[in-house]
């Protein structure tokens, strides 16, 4: 395979050359994009080797056991000693991680309605009762971790899995009825909680008891009735190995997990309870870190911190994410490196991803031809009013030129599966488009927009639903905010569309936060977004902030700022509103809103 990639680099330049003029911009990158192709065909023969290897280990089940019981099994067995974990001053093995995970997994199996014997081995079948539970776990159960970063989570989660049981990783922030939504949505049998938790989920104790939910708690505290201690059950069970079949799954279908946020996973894993801005180069050098992974705004978090010694003789070489601005990517390797940052693209459901294996600031990735003969997508078309893709008059999908805002989309097919969501298949309909270049073909919508210029790279545009149309324009929130925060005195932006009455469309507000220990320079900012951005996109409002709102995946707050208008008399925000004849930003009075509302006072 490699001698035939070596001969296509030496032929395929000429021929291209001579047929594709359009891709003759992106030829010298073709080196680049060959070589990502030959390390993803080697790991891919990598995976199909250990799943061999799995095979041969314990036949039993079509995919021969290869899954994630059995790979933490593989390296407890290939690096017993070498630490897999560091949770502050606690470090654990591999070999210490497999034995947490056995023990969880034997208390998980008696609640299935299993006997462990003193010999570890699961020996006979029986009848077991359980704190709290209306019946046995079944095989193929959903059992819930509601529980902060600890390693007690993950012993937990690689105990479900060698169980034969689902995981679902349920945001720790959630309570009431977005926790109950959850809970439903993937059929939890149980949920695992912290017992830090358990006074802020008192009042949702009757309805999760409702649900016929076995309820734990993963620690000793003193807990409500019908509540019984987990870790005190694993701890009693013998930490021997599982048996394989149990875990092994029957098809690459098979549901191992369900996943409401953002996770992560690695070799050493350094956990922490809680990201911290101002200690991360700290921990950095204290545990010797050389990968992190980013996502949303963490890195504008770390370059907005004042300089400390710590940020300089760290060990990181790589950072690994999606989401980083360009701005600030410049930024951050300037101030902390020499490191290699590697943004992709991607979503947890989604049937395609990219990586920008060149480093070039600012891409997502490449759409080179070979990667896309292997990985097929394409940019097509979008119509931000009407919120569909544009079709010609066959009725089929348009294509996008390079330098234009396009959807992207993957094709569905058995290399490239949509698998849906939980609880039922009509709730991923809506993700598919049908007939997008012919009859019968079906796409998988990302909802995001995209852009490849004629080197074929590709830059993340905006969402679907954050792009707003203002004057018959498309406003990206990405690019005004790009413009924003190239201001010295600004420290973060969040741009965003809202209703105005008697105007169709959004108008574009930002939400700013001052860099310290600068003050908002009105005339500057006015200068800089009509030097710098279309009439049409300038944003209408503006609202002073002393920080923005995140997500629990650092990404900004857009829906509700958005719900949360531009009203005076509801916000006590400093306010301001453009006065495009006067060319300058005004404080926006209750006399100046309502002027607006009676379309006295033009935006």
């Amino acid at each position: 395979m490699a001698a035939l990639l070596l001969l296509l680099l030496l032929l395929l330049p000429p021929l291209l050359l001579l047929r594709k003029p359009h891709l003759w911009p992106g030829l010298r990158w073709l080196p680049a994009d060959l070589a990502f192709a030959v390390r993803a065909l080697r790991c891919k023969r990598a995976l199909r080797a250990r799943a061999l290897a799995a095979a041969a280990a314990d036949p039993r089940g079509p995919e021969g056991g290869c899954s994630l019981a059995w790979r933490l099994a593989e390296l407890a067995r290939q690096r017993p000693a070498h630490i897999f974990l560091v949770h502050g001053p606690r470090r654990f093995s591999y070999a210490e991680a497999e034995r947490e995970s056995n023990r969880a997994a034997r208390a998980f199996l008696r609640a299935r309605g299993w006997g462990a014997g003193p010999s570890g081995g699961a020996e006979a079948e029986q009848a077991a009762g359980v704190a709290g539970a209306a019946a046995p776990l079944a095989p193929g159960d959903t059992v819930a971790l509601l529980l902060p970063a600890c390693p007690e989570f993950l012993w937990l989660w690689f105990g479900l899995a060698k169980a034969g049981l689902r995981t679902a990783f349920v945001p720790a922030a959630l309570r009431r009825g977005p926790l109950l939504h959850c809970l439903r949505s993937c059929g939890a049998r149980a949920l695992v909680l912290a017992p830090e938790f358990l006074e802020s989920l008192e009042p949702d104790l009757p309805a999760l008891r409702a649900m016929g939910l076995c309820l734990w708690a993963a620690g000793p505290e003193a807990h409500p009735a019908g509540i019984s201690d987990l870790l005190a059950e694993a701890s009693a069970e013998a930490d021997g190995p599982v048996p394989g079949y149990l875990s092994a799954p029957q098809s690459i279908m098979d549901t191992c997990l369900y996943i409401f946020t953002s996770g992560t996973t690695g070799a050493t894993v350094v956990l922490k309870s809680k990201f911290s801005a101002s200690q991360f180069w700290e921990d950095c050098q204290q545990h010797g870190v050389t990968v992190f992974q980013y996502i949303g705004e963490l890195c504008r978090y770390l370059v907005n911190q004042p300089p400390s010694t710590a940020e300089h003789g760290h060990k990181v070489r790589l950072a690994v994410g999606s989401g980083l601005r360009p701005d600030t990517w410049e930024r951050f390797v300037r101030r902390f490196g020499p490191l290699r940052v590697l943004e992709t693209y991607g979503l947890t459901e989604g049937n395609v991803a990219t990586f920008n294996y060149t480093g070039q600031l600012g891409a997502v990735g490449r759409a080179s031809w070979l990667y896309k003969h292997v990985f097929p997508f394409s940019l097509i078309r979008y119509d931000v009013t009407t919120g569909e893709p544009i079709r010609d008059t066959q009725g089929h999908c348009v294509a996008t030129c390079p330098g234009e805002p396009g959807l992207l989309v993957a094709p569905v097919s058995q290399q490239s599966p949509f698998l849906g969501y939980a609880g039922g298949p009509e709730l991923g309909q809506g993700k598919l488009l049908k007939g997008v270049f012919q009859a019968g073909d079906v796409f998988f919508n990302t909802g995001d927009l995209l852009v490849c210029d004629d080197q074929g790279f590709l830059r993340f545009h905006d969402r679907t639903g954050d792009t707003f149309r203002w004057k018959g324009e498309n406003v990206a929130t990405t690019e005004v905010a790009e413009a924003l925060e190239s201001l010295d005195f600004l420290q973060e932006v969040n741009v965003y569309g809202v209703t105005v009455p008697g105007h169709e469309g959004r108008a574009g507000m930002a939400a700013l936060v001052l860099r310290p220990p600068h003050s908002l320079d009105l005339v500057q900012l006015y200068a800089h977004v009509s030097e710098n951005l279309p009439p049409y996109a300038w944003p209408r409002f503006l609202r002073l902030q002393e920080s923005l709102a995140t997500t629990e995946t650092f990404k900004q707050q857009k829906v509700r700022m958005a719900k949360e208008g531009f009203d005076p008399r509801a916000l006590s925000d400093p306010l301001y509103v453009l006065d495009q004849p006067g060319g300058a930003y005004l404080p926006l009075t209750r006399a100046r809103y309502s002027a607006i509302l009676a379309g006295d006072l033009r935006i």
